[in-house]
């Protein structure tokens, strides 16, 4: 057994952050990662186009500035760089390839006993910890079941494949779900020249990025019922009446859908123009199934499609490797309540409620200081 007093599950941002500020405390720690690269969903499963939403002073990692000349906006390319220097900078401990299959305590020696497979020689490692911090995340794409979605004859992706819309030109394109990644990709599906529709099933908050800054920003001065009515109502005269086109609005506010379904509000860069002047199609309801390439929705109506792009997010796989954390996290992998980040018996959580790099990065530091409190 190899062992380390902290263990923690996951290379991306949020274990990222925990490791720096596990660095700063000079606490020794190693990263389990199973892909062959840190920060892999940034790196190796997202489009060409994608920006961060917010500006770059709420989205960096913690002790570590993004550089003066990076836009305030920063393209995913950059944040790639960025996160590449990040793990130089803290000379980080991460051992790639490590797919953990078990996690449990052991009270006898009061320890975290981890077994990892090694997916390079197909060895089971297994590895011991004093602390255990979870930042997997949402790790596995997540396909619906559709009936009979295996007769497609065309092409049928999760968005994790997805880069660019240059092979998608003149082809019918159905986008499954309307959250930012189906919204955005819908939009550069139609700036490469392609023809698609975008199922929405669920009402939508649609917000610029001034919005939503400025909304973020009025949270640390009024009431989040407050800043919701006046993002409702500039959303509202900035987009108009967006039923008409098959997007009609919520009943709850952004921040409140976002709390209580992990719904973000929509940021957009231009989808709703396409959508008004009819570059894209919105089709108000669901998949009922699917023949040839032909899509019937419910409620009668269907069309043919060359191509289907699922974005419909992630599945979490914490709870089939975790045992005995049912006090931090919940069977779907997300904490127990608002913002916990602690647990029994040195277990920890990062990055796993939706709250974003900021959100995350505060969790990160909390933990270091807890360790610290703990085992000094």
């Amino acid at each position: 057994m190899q062992r380390e007093k902290v263990i923690i599950v996951g290379g991306g941002t949020s274990g990222m952050a925990a490791a720096s500020c596990l660095t700063k405390q000079s606490i020794p720690y190693i990263i389990l990662e199973r892909e062959d690269c840190s920060a892999s969903m940034w790196k190796k499963y997202t489009y060409d186009r994608l920006h961060l939403h917010l500006v770059k002073r709420v989205c960096e990692l913690p002790f570590f500035p993004f550089p003066n000349s990076y836009p305030n906006y920063v393209p995913r390319k950059l944040f790639v760089e960025y996160l590449e220097t990040y793990e130089k900078h803290f000379d980080m401990k991460i051992l790639y390839h490590r797919c953990v299959v078990l996690a449990e305590y052991d009270e006898a020696e009061q320890i975290w006993r981890v077994k990892a497979q090694n997916r390079s020689t197909g060895e089971v490692e297994e590895y011991g910890g004093r602390f255990l911090v979870v930042a997997s995340g949402e790790d596995k794409p997540h396909v619906p079941r559709v009936e009979g979605l295996e007769s497609f004859r065309g092409r049928a992706i999760h968005s994790t494949s997805y880069r660019n819309g240059k092979e998608y030109r003149d082809e019918h394109v159905l986008v499954v779900g309307s959250g930012n990644s189906g919204m955005e990709i819908a939009l550069d599906l139609a700036n490469f020249g392609a023809k698609p529709s975008i199922v929405a099933r669920t009402p939508v908050h649609f917000l610029s990025r001034n919005m939503m800054n400025y909304g973020s920003l009025l949270l640390w001065y009024l009431s989040t019922e407050t800043v919701e009515k006046l993002l409702a109502i500039v959303s509202r005269i900035v987009y108009g009446d967006l039923s008409k086109y098959g997007l009609p609005f919520p009943s709850e506010g952004p921040f409140t859908m976002k709390r209580k379904y992990g719904k973000f509000p929509v940021i957009d860069l231009g989808t709703i123009k396409k959508i008004k002047s009819g570059e894209i199609q919105v089709v108000p309801t669901e998949i009922e199934s699917i023949r040839g390439n032909e899509v019937l929705f419910r409620g009668g109506k269907s069309f043919p499609f060359d191509s289907i792009i699922f974005c419909t997010g992630f599945k979490r796989t914490t709870q089939k490797w975790l045992k005995g954390g049912e006090d931090l996290l919940n069977e779907d992998g997300f904490p127990c309540s608002q913002n916990q980040w602690k647990g029994k018996n040195g277990l920890y959580c990062v990055g796993m409620g939706r709250a974003g790099f900021y959100g995350a990065n505060a969790q990160a530091q909390n933990i270091a200081n807890d360790i610290v409190s703990l085992d000094p």
